[in-house]
């Protein structure tokens, strides 16, 4: 069985904690493990306001309040979707920093056209950044795993700029 409280989310708990910083997150692919990950830290309650699974359009619709103009012209499992996910997650919890993760976990790629292992990651908060990440691989459940590290590992590297 994998930990769930690695050195790295441990890093990130001890850095939220003792700058007074709260996170919200919004997870598609990595269907939650990102916030069990965060949660798995003792303490995770100073600075874990809350987070949602949006895998569906209704359930982002529901958790996000993501309208149809805020996302126009803006190409699916991008970078820049993911920055509005993050953005809207991190306002609807008046949160410090927001996360959203989207991607295709597999074994087939998505509808638009990505590869499976295809992720895109979105930070929002005193400062903001956003990419794509892929695994080079179709296994699903690895690839949940996988999201999930990354999405942490950005989100370190993200706090220890600020």
């Amino acid at each position: 069985m994998t930990t769930l409280a690695t050195d790295l989310v441990l890093d990130i708990g001890r850095l939220l904690t003792d700058r007074g910083d709260t996170v919200s997150i919004a997870e598609s692919s990595s269907g939650g493990l990102v916030a069990a990950r965060l949660l798995a830290v003792p303490g995770a309650s100073k600075y874990f306001l809350g987070g949602s699974v949006v895998y569906t359009l209704p359930s982002r619709r529901a958790y996000l309040d993501v309208r149809r103009e805020d996302v126009e012209g803006i190409a699916p499992l991008s970078a820049d979707m993911a920055a509005v996910f993050a953005k809207s997650a991190r306002e609807k919890l008046s949160a410090t920093w927001g996360i959203a993760e989207l991607g295709a976990a597999g074994p087939t790629g998505s509808r638009y056209g990505h590869d499976a292992g295809t992720t895109a990651i979105g930070i929002d908060g005193p400062l903001n950044h956003s990419l794509v990440s892929k695994t080079g691989h179709s296994d699903r459940g690895q690839n949940m795993w996988d999201f999930s590290e990354s999405v942490l590992k950005a989100f370190l590297a993200t706090l220890q700029r600020v």
